[in-house]
């Protein structure tokens, strides 16, 4: 179906949406640094990024403005997957060119339907 990239730190939660994601018919790699997501997103353009918001060294809400305003990755839709569940931490993840913003944990049927809207939408 679609490439997806996974930018995240914690190796539980890659490997728990890799096997989500996978079951789906998606095609996942991933990264453990919001640089290295940068670097990768560029380098292979996917169809559509998942993004963890607290990360070391450059954060996601970083990396979500660095991807959305690079001309080669703007048009590639991000979905924050983050613990921080505040409402400013939803609007400022937004603000940033997120195109969705979920809270872990994730319910399974809520990502896949998110993903599925934002592939969709984006052909």
């Amino acid at each position: 179906m679609a490439t997806i990239l996974i930018i995240d730190d914690s190796p539980t939660d890659v490997r728990v949406f890799t096997t989500l994601l996978e079951r789906a018919g998606h095609q996942v790699f991933a990264v453990g640094t919001a640089e290295e997501g940068i670097e990768r997103a560029r380098a292979e353009l996917p169809h559509l990024i998942i993004m963890d918001v607290i990360m070391p060294g450059m954060n996601g809400f970083q990396a979500t403005r660095t991807l959305t305003r690079d001309p080669v990755t703007s048009a590639v839709p991000i979905v924050m997957i983050t613990t921080k569940s505040m409402e400013t931490d939803r609007v400022w993840g937004l603000r940033q060119g997120a195109r969705a913003f979920i809270t872990k944990p994730v319910n399974e049927k809520e990502l896949l339907g998110c993903i599925n809207e934002l592939l969709s939408s984006a052909t």
